[in-house]
């Protein structure tokens, strides 16, 4: 019974936990699509490449800070800003 009891524990500790590796697993993902989106993107303006350059450096300060979700927001809004330029529209 108390080995039935402690894995209990162990699972409902690991389940509560992961959504937190989750999200910093997000912020990483995201930094992987803007890397992979420069790389394929034929044109952009100087500006655009220097504002989303600043968006991933911004990024990679807050999850090294461990502020996952601010990491989060900021690629989020340079994935938007790079989804934008693909599809020929405004980039701000």
């Amino acid at each position: 019974m108390k080995r039935t009891a402690l894995a209990g524990l162990f699972v409902s500790a690991a389940m509560l936990a992961s959504p937190v590796f989750a999200a910093d697993d997000l912020c990483q993902i995201n930094l992987i699509k803007i890397a992979d989106a420069q790389a394929t993107l034929l044109a952009t303006s100087e500006n655009t490449k220097g504002d989303i350059d600043a968006m991933v450096e911004k990024a990679k300060g807050e999850q090294a800070a461990g502020k996952t979700e601010d990491c989060i927001a900021t690629t989020t809004q340079a994935l938007q800003k790079l989804q934008n330029l693909t599809k020929g529209g405004d980039d701000k």
